[in-house]
């Protein structure tokens, strides 16, 4: 098991790692987090909702992502509470104050449900469990469902992750160990401090005095990784700041308040010839190639800081001039004339005084688009093929993950019509166009054929549009990750 010592210390990569290595050596890892909290969301073959960081995980493991290796996820709503998640399945929605109340016992069950599930689809495997947050928050601890509870039901050797960049790593060390319960301590295998700049020799001293004062042995230093991965939490994107320099396009991406499902953005982020510039709504637009209009949990609430911020304004402006406006999910929601929301199940929350009875709100009016809002939720993997942009019919996979239902007179983007839609837009080759399919930049000639529209209007040349679709780049990074990981750390005390 993979414990931190606080959130963001690189748990989810270096369970990945392990899980990657496990591979290499013949074993079959099985990747588990009893609960999780993330608006990054995948869908399995079944329809089932986990966490993007699990399913990352599962990759990294040589399997197909389920949920039973995430049984449990919450999606924060930002009013304090979440919207719960057992076994890909939505039961709920949890107020913060209220959850150990009211979902610790069912919670517990979906765990042990998952894990039976794992272990009667592999009887070999072995698990490899991540943690969630720190260990040690000690007005938690009676109703901790995923770490040292879970620990200690699987009776499983933990390594602690400790962030050194964050400065306070013996601290963070000392400080866990010295909190747990004398049954917890023995748990505790092995000590990993990450993301180290500099040569390890400088940080021999304090590696020895650790163990001295410990009794634990560090069993590895990782260096500070300069690849880009998907981060865990919309937190991460406060470190994402523009790196590239002599990119040919600029993408803004709007920061929004409820930003779901992020990792859209990838593949994106990993093309040398682009620079994308996350913008919190109301900053300045500027001139970029495209803007994007990314998923979000709170479409409603989303919408409405828009319109308050002044944000609305600049992006129909924007388009007016000639931008190019592209929404992903929730985003392509809002770019339509009308949202209605029968039943409240996002108008209550929205924060939008000005909401008239009828639960009908003006969307960005951008597309003739109608969206309604009903109890079921799509949740599917699908494959479809492109009507645009222009050129040769591609096929698209992806993933449906939203509430709503939308009707448009647009353009359709794909042969299934219900996936999203495209128009030009104002008088100077303004274009507005969005979908649904999550992942849709995943697939290598559509991605490319979208930014050499962009190029085009740059007179910048074309891009080769003959490109693998993006998990063959993450397949490369998650090899390069346990390359990295063998390297510098000793897992023999953790395998035993």
């Amino acid at each position: 098991m993979v414990l931190g010592t606080s959130s963001g210390a690189g748990k989810s990569l270096m369970t990945a790692a392990i899980c990657r290595v496990l591979l290499r050596r013949g074993e079959q890892p099985l990747p588990f987090k009893g609960q999780n909290m993330s608006l990054n969301a995948w869908v399995d073959p079944a329809g089932g909702e986990m966490a993007y960081s699990q399913a990352l995980q599962a990759w990294a493991a040589g399997l197909e992502p389920n949920v039973a290796m995430n049984p449990v996820l919450l999606k924060p709503r930002g009013d304090s509470t979440s919207e719960v998640i057992h076994l890909g399945r939505s039961v709920g929605t949890a107020r913060a104050e209220h959850y150990y109340r009211d979902w610790f016992r069912p919670g517990w069950q979906a765990i042990r449900h998952g894990l039976e599930r794992l272990a009667d689809a592999h009887p070999q495997g072995r698990l490899v469990l991540e943690g969630a947050g720190s260990p040690v928050e000690v007005n938690l601890q009676a109703r901790d469902l995923t770490n040292l509870r879970l620990a200690q039901y699987l009776r499983a050797r933990c390594l602690l992750v400790a962030d050194i960049e964050r400065g306070g790593v013996f601290a963070q060390v000392v400080g866990t160990l010295e909190l747990l319960r004398p049954v917890e301590r023995p748990l505790i295998r092995g000590i990993l401090i990450n993301r180290f700049r500099g040569r390890r020799e400088l940080f021999d001293e304090g590696r020895s005095w650790l163990e001295r004062r410990t009794g634990v042995p560090v069993l590895g230093v990782m260096p500070w990784l300069a690849e880009l991965f998907p981060p865990e939490d919309s937190l991460d994107l406060l470190e994402r700041r523009g790196r590239k320099t002599g990119a040919d396009l600029e993408i803004v991406v709007l920061r929004l308040p409820s930003l779901s499902n992020f990792s859209d953005l990838d593949p994106l982020e990993a093309e040398a010839s682009v620079g994308l510039r996350w913008l919190l709504a109301g900053e300045d637009l500027g001139q970029p190639d495209a803007v994007i209009l990314p998923g979000s949990k709170q479409t409603l609430r989303d919408l409405a800081a828009l319109q308050r911020s002044g944000a609305a304004d600049a992006l129909r402006t924007y388009v007016a001039a000639g931008g190019h406006l592209f929404g992903l999910c929730g985003g392509l929601q809002m770019l339509g004339a009308e949202l209605l929301d029968p039943l409240g199940l996002e108008g209550e929350a929205s924060g939008v005084a000005e909401a008239p009875h009828s639960r009908a709100w003006s969307g960005l009016g951008l597309l003739p688009l109608r969206t309604r809002f009903g109890a079921s939720k799509a949740t599917a993997q699908r494959r479809v093929v492109s009507l645009w942009p222009p050129g040769p019919p591609l096929e698209l996979e992806g993933f449906e993950l939203h509430h709503g239902r939308s009707e448009s007179q647009a353009s359709p983007l794909t042969a299934e019509a219900d996936l999203g839609w495209w128009q030009p837009c104002g008088g100077r080759g303004g274009l507005v166009a969005g979908t649904y399919l999550h992942g849709v930049f995943d697939n290598g000639p559509w991605r490319r054929r979208w930014l050499n529209v962009l190029r085009q209007r740059r007179g910048l040349a074309a891009l080769p549009e003959d490109q693998p679709h993006h998990r063959h780049q993450r397949e490369a990074l998650l090899d390069r990750l346990a390359a990295e990981f063998e390297a510098h750390v000793d897992l023999r005390p953790l395998l035993a």
